[in-house]
């Protein structure tokens, strides 16, 4: 069936089309009681203003862009639900893609993004190059989620990814752990910070820092996992393993299983960002709490802010983290 127009809703609701118009644009020039009658006809319809249309009309745009990282990781997911409440709220809807942690397919999104006329620009995550994301803010505001700028056309929100990898450590330390690996996110956003941070609590502890490279996916857990293992030999491993993100945990410790090492009993495993994964039952993962959701309402308000109110001096939030115990940490064998 064709899409309902706005000339559908005059003919059932007896109201010229501008009258209609007014209406969806909430205009306070219409009575209570046709007011009624047209969002009555619209809704036995089922019709909805075409946004971009609207926009284009207007030259004011309602849609906000917003694009993820990675779809398969929850984390994303959260931040974005937390935006999309936040910008709802305020008469805005999201238009939302994925680069795929890929450079080259962020810059297609990006431009994707971009051919919709957004208000602004939500980048979750993003590895593309800072040009691209500077090119980009000249089109439209932007605020970057967990990943940091120097830029002053681009705000940010972030939490400490360096003191997070710190409390991370020392919650092993005080359960006794001295052979502490770190799973790292590869050329992931935040993963230098939170590696810089494990480095610096090991050494603070006097202990060796052991950076296993990986990325922030299951599989790459899995993968970094099973080759540190096979290169050990006689070397007994580690005792506890700092993950990259939760997504990276439990990877990890799907291969420590696979194995034959029991979690946390042989080896404990922390992840990061507290997703809904780290709390389902059978997952029950010791982790890093990023707030999700607050961290979406934080960027959603700092591009209303540019948006609405004309902004211009970049925004920096920055969050702090702590962590979230559950079962997949306990004391070391020997302890």
């Amino acid at each position: 069936m064709a899409r309902p127009t706005m000339e559908d809703v005059a003919r059932v609701a007896n109201v010229s089309r501008a009258l209609v118009s007014l209406v969806m644009r909430g205009s306070p020039k219409v009575s209570a009681q046709r007011r009624a009658a047209v969002l009555d006809a619209a809704e036995k319809l089922g019709y909805s203003p075409h946004v971009m249309a609207r926009a284009l009309a207007s030259r004011t745009s309602t849609v906000l862009g917003v694009m993820l990282s990675d779809l398969h990781n929850p984390f994303f997911a959260e931040v974005a639900e937390g935006l999309d409440s936040a910008a709802r709220a305020e008469g805005f809807e999201l238009i939302i893609n994925s680069g795929g942690r890929s450079p080259a397919r962020e810059r297609r999104a990006l431009n994707s993004l971009l051919s919709f006329r957004p208000a602004g620009l939500a980048l979750l995550g993003p590895v593309v190059p800072s040009s691209a994301i500077e090119s980009a803010a000249e089109e439209a505001p932007v605020v970057l989620v967990s990943r940091s700028s120097r830029l002053s056309t681009v705000d940010t929100v972030n939490d400490d990814g360096e003191a997070g990898s710190r409390i991370a450590v020392d919650h092993l330390v005080s359960l006794g752990h001295r052979r502490i690996a770190h799973l790292d996110g590869g050329g992931g956003s935040q993963s230098a910070l939170r590696r810089r941070g494990y480095q610096v609590a090991m050494r603070e502890h006097g202990l060796e820092p052991e950076v296993i490279r990986s990325e922030y996916t299951d599989a790459a857990g899995a993968k970094a996992i099973k080759e540190m293992l096979a290169a050990r030999n006689t070397v007994p491993p580690p005792t506890a393993v700092v993950a990259a993100n939760d997504y990276n945990a439990v990877g990890a410790i799907s291969a420590l299983e696979e194995a034959g090492l029991r979690v946390p009993q042989d080896v404990s495993v922390i992840g990061y960002d507290n997703t809904s994964l780290a709390s389902m039952r059978h997952v029950s993962l010791t982790t890093i709490d990023q707030p999700r959701s607050e961290m979406g309402r934080l960027a959603a308000e700092a591009l209303l802010q540019r948006v609405r109110e004309g902004r211009t001096d970049p925004v920096r939030k920055l969050l702090h983290p702590k962590l979230v115990t559950r079962s997949t940490t306990c004391a070391p064998p020997s302890h």
